[in-house]
Formats: structure tokens, sequence, C-alpha cells
């Protein structure tokens, strides 16, 4: 069972790398629908990199090992123990946010570079950290 609860894991994690890829994918191509000059683009792209990194390494790393250690030290795991109830309702709050602002970017350059360069960090984060999951 701990080895399925690890499997519903790394998927939550990867569909969460896919899907922010896309959305920021679609922000991004909006913004450069607005202003053409790929600077300001490239600029922003980079940052997300960065910002990517940092997030790799002081967050999602350490949030990736927790989870693994806590699913491997339940006693009685049911399927539903892949990720805490309170982690899950945080990822529907931020799934919701995540919505709302990219919402709010509609048409505004610089709105949708910001909410795009922060779904790229996120995505980015989650695929960089995700090989915490094989080792």
């Amino acid at each position: 069972m701990k080895k399925i609860l690890k499997l519903l894991a790394i998927l939550v994690w990867y569909i969460g790398v896919v899907a922010l890829s896309i959305k920021s994918y679609k922000l991004f191509f909006q913004a450069y629908s607005i202003n053409s000059n790929i600077t300001y683009l490239a600029l922003v792209l980079l940052i997300g990199v960065l910002l990517s990194l940092l997030k790799t390494k002081y967050i999602f790393i350490k949030s990736c090992k927790k989870n693994l250690q806590r699913i491997d030290s339940l006693k009685n795991p049911k399927i539903w123990n892949f990720y805490r109830f309170r982690f899950i309702l945080f990822l529907i709050a931020v799934i919701l946010l995540g919505t709302w602002l990219s919402h709010l970017a509609s048409g505004n350059y610089i709105f949708l570079l910001i909410v795009g360069v922060v779904d790229m960090a996120l995505a980015l984060a989650l695929l960089f950290s995700s090989y915490i999951f094989f080792i």
C-alpha cells in the first residue's frame, strides 16, 4: 500500500508540473500577443528559472522528503493518505487563487508576466524536486 501512496503522490506532483506548465505557457503567449518585445519575456523567463531553483532547494525538496518519510511511517495506510488532508486543502486553495489571478491578469501585460512567471517557477520547482521520489 505504501508504494501505491508514493505513486499517487508522484502522480499529483507531475499533474502539477503539466498543469502549471500549460497555464504559464498560455499566460506568456497572451502577454506576447500584447507586446512582442522578446527581451522582457526572456528576462521574465530567466527570473522564473532562478526562482524555481530557490523554491526547489528551500521548499520542494524538503516537502517531498517529509511526505515520503510520513508515508513510510504510516502504521495502517489508507489510499487517501498519499498527502495530508491539510495539504490537499492548501492545494485546492492555491489552485483557486491561481485561477483567480490568471483571470484578473487577462489583458494586462505586466500582470500576465507576473502570474506566468510564478506559475512557471512552481512548475519547474515541482519538476526539479521530483527526483526525490526516485532516490
